[in-house]
């Protein structure tokens, strides 16, 4: 069934509004995509280094010694903005649920404005990685709440189009810094690294303007025991009025199932980890572990430096070909993840990737740099690596892990899926110089470091066939009956909601904990079974 922007035949009220406000707040994804693509060519900016370096190396392409930066500091400037978002994604949660989906957003932008300000204005190592970690505080704070904000707006239609649109957003942040870069690395000036660091002033700005006005999510509201305002905000969304009846069964729905859920319990860190819950929070946290694990940040981290030492002409046009690559290769992804669904997508990218890795990996091993032929031939399976993760994986995994979260700890288990894509992020930053480089203490791995991507996303195969439920055309409510009904990840493509939560209130929750879905759908059908008896027998009199 192909996708389109109109909502399926029937359904009341307007799609652009829900949809432009999802596309906007996407655009933090800009934030993050730049900043974490950045570095990659300050790096290697003459500049910067004979600023900001406390050694020399002989070039290995040029022969000549130069100012350069040993691994442990290379690991430093790189993984410092990688730690820093890990504990920003785990404070997005108390912020979120505290101050509110849209104030937390602004109050991560308002850090990530601080931490750039600190890069800007430095001239020596300590100050840049004091200002990469705030950056980077800021960033894991958006990165954990955008997907939240968009999932609890989007209509269920197109939901996961619009907050993969965040994904489309980084990359486009990602191919903005190499351009950047690039037009910038050769100034003999503090301009060389300092254009490319201010120029995410503008991004800041454009982000935080377009939140002071955005409406707070529906969903927010009734976590907070305001219908009021959630009925005010969905009908800002869905242009209905108030009391328009689908708007009323649409909040309706919603406040039961929130009801309902907080009816098994409390919504503490610890019962994120129990049950379905625990089940649902380990699928999101090993799929964007596994996303890192595919080895994409290795190219947009260290893809320059590592074209460059490959002998593949001149690095930064390299990465900036990956990086327009990973931009267009993004949009099938958006229509490929309504129209073929969750899990065939992921697996599509997860047995495209490891066969590129395993022949990069090949070809980087057994050819040497000196053979143009296979150079360019790793350069081409690289960049058809990147389109297999840019249409699946990129923008998947933060499909998924938005849609599969009740309402009552979403904000908290969002916020740990997301730092454990950014623990991995920091790893691999930190570790890839040491397994890539050469020198004492390094393992000089070079393109065997491929293998290793290889195998990770050999694995990612058998994790979508095991974990990933198919929640394609699901609102966030029918999504939480499936993880009740279905037992089995491979199960989830024909299941088909059954249960009304507003039934389920109307009906009670029994003895709460020990009541599950399916004794409180068995006590609606024999309501309704005693119902149309009595109806029966009335028309029978």
């Amino acid at each position: 069934m192909p996708l389109t922007i109109k909502p399926p035949p029937g359904t009341p009220g307007k799609a652009w509004p829900a949809i432009a406000v999802g596309m906007f707040v996407a655009f933090g994804g800009v934030l993050f995509g730049y900043d974490t693509g950045t570095i990659g060519g300050i790096l290697a900016m003459p500049y910067w280094l004979k600023t900001f370096a406390t050694t020399t190396a002989i070039d290995p392409v040029t022969g000549i010694r130069g100012p350069a930066l040993t691994a442990s500091q290379s690991s430093e400037i790189v993984s410092l903005l990688s730690a820093g978002t890990f504990f920003g994604a785990l404070m997005a949660s108390p912020a979120c649920d505290f101050l509110g989906r849209r104030m937390g957003l602004l109050v991560s932008t308002l850090v990530f404005t601080i931490g750039v300000i600190l890069q800007t204005i430095s001239t020596a190592i300590p100050l840049f990685v004091a200002g990469r970690f705030v950056a980077g505080f800021g960033v894991g704070m958006i990165s954990a709440s955008i997907p939240l904000y968009q999932s609890e707006t989007a209509p269920k239609w197109i939901r996961g189009t619009i907050v993969g649109s965040y994904q489309l957003a980084i990359t486009i942040g990602l191919l903005l810094a190499s351009v950047v870069d690039h037009s910038t690395g050769n100034r003999d000036d503090t301009g060389s690294y300092r254009i490319p660091i201010a120029v995410q002033f503008a991004w800041a700005i454009i982000l935080a303007g377009g939140l002071i006005i955005l409406p707070e999510t529906p969903r927010y509201h009734i976590k907070n025991g305001k219908p009021e305002k959630a009925a005010k905000a969905l009908s800002q969304l869905r242009r209905l009025d108030a009391d328009h009846p689908a708007l009323v069964e649409e909040l309706g729905e919603i406040t039961a199932n929130h009801e309902y859920e907080l009816s098994l319990g409390k919504a503490t860190y610890l019962d994120c980890f129990k049950g379905t819950l625990g089940k649902r929070l380990a699928t999101g946290c090993l799929l964007q572990s596994l996303q890192q694990l595919t080895g994409v940040n290795f190219i947009f981290y260290y893809g320059t430096s590592y074209f460059k030492n490959s002998g593949i002409g001149n690095g930064f046009i390299i990465s900036m070909i990956t990086s327009a690559v990973n931009v267009g290769s993004t949009f099938p992804g958006l229509y490929m993840v309504e129209a073929w669904g969750r899990r065939p997508l992921l697996l599509f990218g997860a047995i495209g990737m490891a066969t590129c890795q395993f022949i990069v990996a090949g070809i980087g091993t057994g050819v040497s740099t000196d053979n143009e032929a296979a150079q360019k031939a790793l350069v081409a399976f690289v960049c058809i690596y990147i389109f297999f993760f840019a249409c699946s994986w990129g923008p998947c995994a933060w499909v998924v892990t938005g849609e599969i979260f009740p309402l009552k700890v979403r904000a908290k288990s969002l916020s740990m899926t997301t730092a454990s894509n950014w623990l991995l992020n920091w790893a691999i930053a930190y570790s890839t110089p040491y397994l890539v480089d050469s020198g004492p203490g390094n393992a000089n791995l070079q393109s065997k470091v491929f293998f290793i991507w290889g195998g990770f996303c050999f694995i990612c195969i058998f994790f979508v066939w095991a974990m990933i439920y198919e929640t394609k055309g699901f609102s966030l409510e029918q999504v939480d009956e499936m993880y009740a009904k279905v037992g089995k990840a491979w199960q989830s493509k024909g299941f088909q909601p059954t249960v009304s939560f507003q039934e389920v209130a109307e009906v009670g929750y029994g003895d709460g904990r020990k009541s599950s879905l399916m004794d409180i759908e068995n006590n609606i059908q024999r309501k309704k079974s005693v119902g149309t008896d009595e109806y029966a027998g009335q028309e029978k009199l």
